[in-house]
């Protein structure tokens, strides 16, 4: 033994900020460009922390946000890591895949057809 001390592997450090993968904000943005083009939302902001990645839309720039998407991976074994909040700050849906939390703001697009 020499006395030195090994440094954690860096794949078991726990990152400064949670992250949106690129395929998750690929899908976020589209979702978003798609609202942008119904005239539902014009803004958006990004914030990232230790905890979470939160996604936040607006109808307008100084409002609050009408959807908040947060992905917290330490509820990710027990409730799911996404949370999709309403305009108020009620919970839309919980889920464990991002597709699955994003389709209740994509009924939103879906209008009524008449035949």
């Amino acid at each position: 033994m020499s006395g030195t001390v090994t440094p954690f592997p860096l794949a078991a450090a726990r990152p400064a900020q949670v992250p949106f993968e690129r395929e998750e904000l690929q899908r976020i943005l589209d979702l978003y460009g798609r609202m942008v083009a119904a005239g539902e939302w014009r803004d958006y902001a990004l914030q990232f922390g230790k905890d979470a990645a939160v996604f936040c839309a607006y109808r307008r720039a100084a409002d609050y946000p009408s959807a908040r998407l947060e992905k917290r991976p330490a509820l990710r074994n027990k409730q799911g890591m996404w949370v999709l909040y309403g305009e108020a700050g009620q919970i839309l849906k919980r889920g464990h895949e991002l597709p699955g939390v994003l389709a209740v703001l994509e009924r939103r697009l879906l209008k009524l057809v008449e035949s």
